[in-house]
């Protein structure tokens, strides 16, 4: 029945045609109606209720509802029982966008859903052309390093004086919540390109900054250069937003992209980053892993942030392995059981996924994509080492079949939501080649288990968890429940 009132609400969508190149380009400039009623479409509802657990939220999963109140509120049921939420995309001082995302907020309160809002474009930019925010060369002159993408990327230490812009444009949006009565549960920014950033030509540039060589004084050390930046920026984002949307909606669950807690090191390159010439790395076959900032606890944020996505270059810095699955999966495990080894049990977790492989070069040779089934094994194993929720990034193109892989991992990890909600990660092995990877989740003497072999291996595997020595056995496809107490004592 809803699929069939869904379709009579937008039988106006156009349908997704894969043929030409017009059509491909025309496929691309998808609405997010038309986004949203494929999703509805396609995707089916899961079986396993949500039940309080932490829904899919997404980049193709904001900014519109039917102007029909009925039609919205349908929709957002629809949403809700994919596992699915809608943010609203914020825009301050757009009377329209804001009149919309108030209308949303409205709507989700009525029908008992978490009120979400995607603040990126509040946080943006401190860099904001401005000679003020510029560097400044040896006889004054005001110059700016353009080897981040298209932003002009100044001076670290001229940004004082913007913070009350910026502050000024997240209250400029929370004042209208607040008189609309409306409590902001979700608030989530993708905050990258601006503010203090070591990478690129960052390090070159402030050795030529007279402001930046008074600042730091050992600069030509790398890593003081970095934690000096990174010191910085981790204020920004506390000073100019956590704190402030703290004031309006103090029980808001509040993030940005990439930043979480983490071992110390990064095991991924954004598109627009490139390692400094004479930058510390550890080296992993052709990969070069960073020394990062512990930037999450200093930002105050609220929950954690990890993106897990299948970069271009990261298949090919593994040539050691035959197996093109495990070039994707080693990788994306790492990342994630960096963050989920050590983000603390009352943080909640939510990981950034990207399956398509993500912002490949123009004219660049094809590289092999991962298999859905390792993307959807990897999920699993995602939630065992201490993932609570997913988001999702992608082209409109891709946007049914992204979500329809995630909620599918969903709906399975949710017959066993008692141990997601309250399960405790306690296996974080990442094999070094092409072998048995386990996950499990402890809920006090019982095990969630899940096993996954990129080798032909029939064999048992053991895992030793507290004082007892688990024995393994393979079942592709299949998550276990194992007994703690029935397996022996460890030696």
């Amino acid at each position: 029945m809803l699929r069939l009132t869904v379709a009579f609400l937008f039988a106006a969508a156009v349908a997704l045609i894969v043929a030409t190149p017009q059509q491909c380009e025309a496929q691309a400039r998808m609405t997010t109606e038309e986004i949203i009623t494929k999703l509805i479409e396609n995707v089916p509802p899961l079986q396993n209720p949500l039940g309080g657990a932490l829904p899919i939220r997404g980049s193709r999963l904001e900014g519109w509802l039917p102007e029909d109140d009925d039609q919205a509120r349908e929709v957002l049921r629809a949403l809700d029982a994919r596992g699915l939420a809608m943010c609203a995309r914020i825009t301050p001082g757009n009377e329209d966008v804001m009149a919309e995302a108030l209308r949303m907020g409205h709507l989700q309160e009525e029908l008992g859903l978490q009120v979400g809002v995607h603040a990126s474009r509040a946080m943006y930019g401190f860099f904001n052309g401005d000679e003020s925010t510029a560097h400044l060369a040896d006889d004054g002159t005001p110059f700016f390093d353009d080897t981040f993408s298209s932003r002009k990327m100044g001076c670290p230490f001229r940004l004082e004086h913007r913070k009350d812009d910026i502050k000024a444009q997240f209250r400029s949006f929370l004042d209208l919540y607040r008189e609309a009565g409306i409590d902001i549960d979700f608030l989530y920014l993708d905050w990258e390109i601006d503010g203090p950033i070591e990478w690129n030509g960052a390090w070159e540039h402030s050795k030529r900054c007279t402001v930046c060589r008074e600042n730091v004084p050992d600069i030509e050390n790398f890593n003081v250069f970095q934690d000096t930046l990174r010191e910085i920026r981790s204020d920004l984002q506390r000073e100019c937003c956590v704190e402030v949307v703290q004031e309006y909606a103090p029980d808001a669950l509040i993030g940005n992209y990439a930043t979480n807690p983490h071992g110390g090191t990064r095991y991924w390159y954004d598109y627009f980053e490139v390692l400094p010439e004479g930058a510390p790395f550890v080296a992993d076959q052709q990969a070069k892993y960073r020394r990062w900032y512990h930037e999450f606890e200093p930002s105050g944020y609220t929950f954690a942030n990890p993106v897990v996505y299948t970069w271009y270059a990261t298949w090919s810095w593994y040539p050691a392995w035959d197996n093109d699955d495990y070039r994707w999966f080693y990788n994306l495990l790492k990342v994630g059981t960096n963050a989920g080894r050590h983000t603390p049990q009352d943080v909640p977790l939510i990981t950034w996924l990207h399956w398509h492989t993500t912002a490949p070069p123009k004219d660049a040779p094809p590289v092999p994509q991962m298999s859905e089934w390792a993307y959807q094994e990897l999920i699993w194993h995602l939630y065992l080492r201490g993932s609570d929720g997913l988001m999702m990034w992608c082209t409109a193109e891709e946007t049914v079949k992204e979500i329809t892989l995630m909620t599918e991992v969903l709906d399975e990890v949710l017959a066993y939501r008692e141990f997601v909600s309250a399960g405790e990660p306690v296996i974080f092995h990442v094999p070094n080649g092409p072998g048995t990877v386990v996950s499990a989740l402890r809920l006090g003497d019982r095990l969630l288990v899940r096993r996954t072999d990129f080798t032909d291996s029939q064999a048992p595997v053991r895992r030793r968890v507290g004082d007892r020595m688990v024995e393994i056995p393979r079942m592709d496809g299949e998550a276990m429940l194992i007994d703690l107490k029935s397996c022996p004592i460890a030696d």
